[in-house]
């Protein structure tokens, strides 16, 4: 089955401005004088690149894939990995310094607030103008017209020149517009991040609309939990290289394992922290180092140290899948449990007997308060591998993703014909 995206050997290089230092006053004088020559030979050197130019710097090397018809492909990495430049150069925004890029069908792309809209038209006409670059005839942008207003909300203000629209409002159109059309190929970037939280569920329930009808999407964003709702497949980019193309789920945990190898720093050295200083973190271990599994018995020991005596200390563990996905929090004072900590250095110990979380790597926050007072925080505190197992004695591993996040208990399954 022939691709409708295929990305060969695409490289984009960009040249960038350098300080300039001077030691002395001098120098400084003699450099203004030389300033007019020098202007035009950076000029003149502007479609010159060497491999040793401090100036030259490369945004995406050999980039290579393909994307089938209806797939829908999420790009994610940190920030300045070169996602929103791969999807500019896919959108013909700007021209890739090298390589070549095969595209079939119509594109519809949504990568800024307001992408493609001109500020002095109103919205009525900027839909009609999208539809139009787009290749469709009016008839076509009639048809859909009223579905597009309602899903944007912005009905009120449609006849309103988009340069007094809000962002909210801006992206809300786009997207509609961008949705709404009939493209083959749809390139979302992070804009969805300026909706609201209702909105963003609309964006994510139409781009899973527009896949099943055999249309194909794009998504770039770093909210994980909606990259894993939507996308099938992932690239993960880094430092403008692909470093993964996997299925989502795989993409997504190779990413997160990076987070965590740059974080595995000790407790007592994390200066990324808050609270009043009264109190620390040092370490957080379980089952003394030995492996976690699934059904199992869990044992948390957190070392603190307080410089001060606090009568009724407050401590909540978090687990987390992702960056932001809450699977579990555990508080003594929920529980019922008072605690006590006494100046100097001390232990925290916990033990769940039947921990039921699925084998993954979890992320866990720790924090620490009295009387609403925080005393510490610290996000990705440590990383908890919870193991494959066969829970069930039946030859099979749950996982997450599949089998949700935690381990049922055992149910009693039977069959019976009726009469």
């Amino acid at each position: 089955m022939e691709p409708v995206i295929s990305v060969k050997n695409i490289s984009k290089r960009y040249r960038i401005g350098l300080l300039e230092k001077y030691e002395t006053f001098a120098e400084q004088a003699y450099n203004t004088l030389l300033y007019p020559l020098k202007n035009f030979k950076k000029i003149s050197s502007l479609t010159r690149f060497t491999d040793d130019d401090d100036s030259v710097f490369w945004a995406l090397r050999d980039i290579n894939f393909d994307v089938q018809e209806g797939e829908v492909l999420g790009i994610i990495g940190p920030n300045g990995a070169g996602k929103s430049t791969l999807l500019k150069i896919l959108s013909r925004i700007t021209e890739p310094t090298s390589g070549e890029i095969k595209i079939i069908g119509r594109v519809s792309s949504l990568l800024e607030v307001g992408t493609g809209f001109h500020p002095e038209l109103t919205g009525r006409d900027n839909i009609y103008m999208n539809g139009t670059i787009l290749g469709m005839r009016k008839r076509e942008i009639d048809s859909k017209f009223e579905e597009i207003v309602a899903f944007s909300g912005v009905e009120k203000h449609i006849d309103t020149p988009v340069k007094f629209y809000s962002s909210g409002m801006k992206v809300r159109l786009a997207f509609a517009v961008a949705a709404h059309l009939e493209p083959e190929i749809l390139i979302i970037d992070e804009v969805l991040a300026v909706g609201d939280a209702e909105f963003q569920k609309k964006c994510l329930g139409k781009m899973k609309d527009i896949s099943k009808r055999g249309r194909t999407v794009l998504f770039v964003s770093h909210n994980m939990g909606a990259v894993e709702a939507l996308c099938n497949r992932g690239i993960l980019l880094r430092k403008g290289m692909i470093e993964t193309i996997d299925t989502v789920d795989q993409t997504i945990s190779t990413y997160y394992q990076s987070l965590i190898d740059k974080k595995i720093i000790p407790l007592n050295e994390r200066v990324d922290r808050t609270g009043d200083g009264s109190f620390r973190f040092l370490s957080v271990v379980f089952n003394e180092g030995l492996p976690v599994r699934t059904c199992s018995r869990l044992r948390i020991e957190i070392e603190y140290e307080t410089f001060q005596k606090i009568n009724n200390l407050h401590i909540a563990i978090t687990f987390c899948k992702n960056l932001d996905d809450r699977l579990m929090v555990l508080d003594n004072l929920s529980q019922g449990f008072s605690l006590e900590a006494k100046i100097g250095r001390g232990r925290i110990t916990l033990i769940l007997e039947n921990f039921r979380l699925l084998p993954y790597q979890y992320s866990i926050n720790l924090w620490a308060a009295e009387s609403k007072q925080v005393l510490d925080y610290i996000l990705d505190a440590a990383i908890l591998s919870v193991n494959e197992s066969d829970i069930f004695g039946s030859g099979f591993n749950l996982n997450v993703g599949q089998h949700g996040h935690y381990a049922p208990e055992m149910c009693d399954w039977s069959c019976q014909k009726q009469s």
